[in-house]
């Protein structure tokens, strides 16, 4: 395991011992903020995954354009 996930799961330890120690009124409060944060991401990882195929059509059609020259610079945008 790389030495930057094995601290990374030593933190989340050392945090959800603290968290295990709070009244369960508190936790409930943690929990409430943290599960949904968690479901949203998963659900923006599936939701990339499944237009994947679309992402890429739409990257190679702005490449195509870039070298017809159809687009502008950013810079000239602002």
């Amino acid at each position: 395991m790389p030495a930057d996930r094995i601290e990374a799961c030593r933190r989340f330890w050392k945090a959800l011992g603290k968290v295990v120690a709070l009244s369960p009124d508190e936790q409930d409060a943690i929990a409430s903020q943290i599960l949904p944060s968690l479901a949203d991401e998963d659900a923006c990882k599936k939701s990339f995954a499944e237009k994947r195929d679309v992402i890429r059509r739409m990257a190679r059609e702005a490449l195509q354009e870039d070298a017809r020259g159809e687009t502008l610079p950013i810079d000239d945008l602002l």
